[in-house]
């Protein structure tokens, strides 16, 4: 069976500062050459999501093994994609793919994907965020609300998704007051559908929403049938440029 030989004590570093975290690229078979370039020297990559088949998969797969490793030996963190289904998800499910993701991966932490929002889904999400670091002690999680959630939510996780969208509504976003009393560090934007000729607006409206961790892409979800955290943004190399230290191709 594939196992990887690093440990999660062997990431030894991350990007300091402003920085890219990625929701999670097509299946490595599909798209090598793009997890290979998260593994570049100077990548500004805070970390990087594993989605073997909506989640750890029923085995560990040799290409997902390869594109782990690669990432964690150049210090990129890895986290597995777990599914809250809005709270809709059972606290047992959810553990028993996180357990496979830390057996088969030794993966860094985890983005709860489709995390609910509101007061009343605290205690959930509580729950399961003290599991998933029982599981893990150095665990960074990362709840994938995609909006701004009850301020509650932000002493669960080292990080909130607080906007998941469209650049159309992206450059006209607020961003809820309550934010201002955490550092950038705490929150992430995730932007799709981002022209080329925006992407400096675009990061100073991150800047000015105090958000840290970032990815834009002009790729779209075509009106929601595709994915577009799949495939790397056509202009990935600017955004190198601009925040890392990486040498475009």
């Amino acid at each position: 069976m594939p196992y990887l030989t690093a440990t999660a004590t062997d990431t030894r570093h991350t990007h300091a500062g402003p920085g890219v975290g990625v929701p999670g690229y097509a299946h490595p078979l599909l798209a090598s050459d793009q997890w290979n370039a998260l593994a570049r020297p100077g990548a500004p990559v805070h970390w990087a999501v594993l989605n073997v088949h909506d989640g750890p998969g029923i085995c560990p797969d040799p290409r997902c093994l390869e594109a782990v490793g690669q990432l964690r030996n150049a210090g990129v963190r890895v986290l597995g994609r777990l599914d809250a289904a809005y709270g809709r998800r059972p606290f047992d499910a959810l553990m028993s793919d996180a357990r496979r993701y830390l057996d088969w991966y030794r993966v860094d932490g985890f983005l709860l994907r489709r995390c609910p929002t509101h007061h009343e889904a605290l205690p959930g999400v509580r729950r399961t965020s003290a599991g998933l670091r029982d599981l893990h002690a150095g665990c960074h999680l990362v709840l994938g609300h995609g909006t701004h959630p009850h301020p509650g939510y932000a002493a669960l996780a080292d990080q909130l998704v607080t906007f998941s969208g469209p650049w159309s509504d992206y450059r006209w976003s607020q961003v809820a007051e309550w934010t201002a009393d955490h550092p950038p560090e705490r929150f992430c934007h995730f932007v799709h559908g981002l022209p080329r000729g925006h992407l400096d607006e675009a990061l100073r409206i991150t800047r000015w929403h105090g958000a840290a961790t970032f990815y834009f892409t002009d790729r779209t979800d075509r009106g929601g049938t595709v994915d577009p955290w799949e495939t790397m943004p056509g202009y990935w190399d600017e955004i190198v440029s601009r925040l890392g230290t990486g040498v475009s191709e």
